[in-house]
């Protein structure tokens, strides 16, 4: 019997990390296709091409990431592709937020490589996998958020991220060619959906995921730059 084919993305902004990564998969799965992209426009433009896609390794701090906020993105955008974050930070409160918001598993980078092999091979059988001496079921106070933030659509999710780059409708209309109309549609469904009455309490929403800072007893707790 031949070796399954599988698709993966190593995305990483780090050439050396990307190419450690490389030789992992490829005497792991020695028939693999495997793309490397050094940014998430590079991931979203390789998606958009082809969305054949088995298994994205992501890291956290690359260009345009923004936090959590590409990968709240990557999620929405293309929910049938499974993510695993591949991350310097071993904060468990970062890879609770990373499981909160989608991923298929959070990998620290400074684990060894048959660690690495042992995450990537439970993942690619349809499960989980993050460090076992983390706790997931533990409570930040964050969960209504998160679970806000997981009904916004997509486009509503690039929407968001754009008004955090302070973008007005006309310019948001212009970079998803639609109409004001349309834009002005999404911010309502967002406040809607997120419980806020302004566009600026929104952008504090999505600051928050981008700086890893979540409410609990009543105070901002900030986890380490991811």
């Amino acid at each position: 019997m031949s070796a399954p084919s599988y698709r993966f993305v190593i995305a990483d902004d780090h050439p050396l990390f990307r190419g450690a990564l490389r030789q992992t998969l490829e005497a792991q799965y020695p028939q693999a296709s495997i793309v490397e992209a050094g940014a998430l426009e590079d991931v979203t433009s390789l998606l958009e091409k082809d969305g054949e896609v088995d298994l994205i390794l992501l890291d956290l701090t690359m260009p345009g990431m923004r936090g959590f906020s590409g990968l709240m993105y990557l999620r929405a955008q293309h929910t049938g592709v499974p993510v695993v974050v591949v991350s310097a930070n071993e904060d468990p409160q970062a890879i609770r937020k990373a499981m909160e918001f989608g991923s298929s598993g959070f990998i620290p980078k400074s684990h060894g490589i048959e660690v690495i092999r042992e995450a990537i091979a439970e993942v690619m059988l349809g499960n989980v996998w993050t460090p076992p001496d983390v706790d997931l079921s533990a409570d930040d106070g964050s969960g209504d958020l998160v679970q806000r933030l997981s009904t916004l659509t997509p486009q509503q999710v690039r929407v968001l991220m754009m008004l955090s780059e302070g973008l007005l409708n006309k310019q948001i209309a212009y970079e998803l060619s639609v109409s004001e109309a349309t834009v002005k549609a999404h911010v309502s469904a967002i406040l809607q959906k997120l419980g806020v009455e302004s566009r600026t309490q929104a952008v504090i929403a999505a600051s928050k995921i981008e700086a890893g800072q979540w409410q609990m007893n009543g105070e901002n707790v900030e986890t380490p730059d991811v």
